[in-house]
């Protein structure tokens, strides 16, 4: 048996809705994207949602709003995918990283008070695998720091596996002391466009800055141009990117969005049976699982000794997994780049040698979650 990574949860309905997209005639940004944008604000709570082509365009929008200069500081956790790193760089501005904690994998908020600077202008807060970071902490640190009058630190949340997640009963993407959450829809996640992402926010300004960067400073959106409401005339009003999503992809995010309830019990449903075959064995170690959030389960990650020589073993059974993830540090730009140590992310580094991302998408099958177990199970005892 073979038993993939991930698949994408697709049906007819997303291909239907794809297709009565293209004979729309709308290829590019248009009502889908609006009606997209709108159902997605109203799913987590969120007063502005703007869709952009994706969570690192959204990241990268987020820190621009907030007026990220060249010679800031940007608080993020250094077990990510490097792109939470990566658009603080665009700014000339540097990536401070901190250490995790070992049992959720998220930011260390202990460690934060030591990296706050007179330059921080921002902490990027990574939900890993779907589990919100302790964010009342971390807001705490920041409003330390405003009453102090040192100057005003803004929190983006990376979203991008956090779709539905909720912290303390409100979703991920409309917390109120958050400025701006970014959230992905890349193919692997729990919500999937192809390509795409989202940033939602309760301040109407940062919206703004956003939806115009995202198509060149445009003052003006291509719908709002080409509909009969419209006008050809517009202006440049900021140095902008090229960041808009298209109404194929939101035709896509509609369908999807309907069923991210039902997506998230499935995978959690998997999630509990792997609990329950692994609880009793000493040489795998569970996610967990704070009591006051709710976890997308976009990954299920263990720990495990010998970890490279259990994926090379489960491979040869078939059983496709990963590594979330190879911290920043150890990327050798970064290292060489901003002179980082491998000591000063202790925690970092042992996770990392020890975590083994399994199969956890919507469409498993028994067989294929218990073909998972055991194999696991076997190969675990072997090395």
């Amino acid at each position: 048996m073979q038993v993939p990574f991930h698949k994408t949860h697709t049906t007819n309905e997303e291909i239907e809705a794809v297709v009565e997209a293209i004979k729309s005639g709308w290829l590019t940004m248009g009502p889908k994207t609006v009606e997209f944008e709108r159902r997605f604000g109203e799913y987590v709570g969120a007063k502005h949602a703007v869709s952009v082509n994706s969570a690192t365009a959204a990241l990268h929008l987020a820190l621009k709003a907030i007026g990220l200069q060249e010679g800031d500081e940007v608080i993020v956790p250094t077990n990510t995918f490097v792109a939470t790193a990566e658009v603080v760089t665009y700014f000339n501005a540097k990536p401070v990283l901190c250490d995790i904690e070992e049992d959720t994998h998220n930011i260390d908020v202990s460690k934060i008070e030591e990296l706050i600077t007179p330059k921080t202008k921002a902490i990027i807060p990574v939900h890993f695998a779907g589990q919100p970071c302790d964010m009342d902490e971390i807001y705490g640190k920041v409003e330390g720091r405003r009453a102090k009058s040192e100057g005003e630190i803004f929190i983006i949340e990376d979203a991008a596996h956090a779709i539905p997640s909720a912290y303390k009963g409100v979703k991920i993407g409309a917390l109120p002391k958050t400025d701006i959450t970014c959230f992905s829809f890349y193919a692997t996640k729990t919500l999937s466009t192809g390509e795409g992402g989202m940033a939602t926010t309760a301040n109407a300004d940062f919206a703004k800055s956003i939806k115009i960067n995202r198509l060149h400073g445009i003052s003006r959106d291509a719908w709002d141009r080409y509909t009969a409401k419209g006008s050809w005339y517009y202006e440049v009003v900021d140095n902008g990117n090229k960041y808009n999503t298209t109404d194929i992809n939101a035709a896509l995010g509609l369908v999807q969005l309907k069923k991210q309830d039902m997506l998230r019990q499935k995978r959690e449903a998997i999630a509990k049976r792997y609990i329950e075959a692994f609880k009793d064995n000493p040489n795998i170690t569970l996610p967990v699982i704070k009591k006051d959030r709710e976890t997308s389960w976009h990954l299920f990650v263990v720990k495990v000794p010998n970890r490279d020589r259990v994926i090379e073993e489960l491979k040869s059974r078939g059983v496709g997994c990963s590594v979330h993830f190879i911290p920043v540090h150890k990327h050798p730009y970064y290292k060489e780049k901003f002179g980082y140590k491998e000591g000063d992310y202790p925690v970092a580094n042992k996770v990392y040698k020890q975590s083994l991302s399994l199969p956890i998408y919507p469409d498993m099958s028994d067989e294929e979650v218990n073909y998972v177990i055991k194999n696991l199970l076997e190969v675990i005892e072997r090395v």
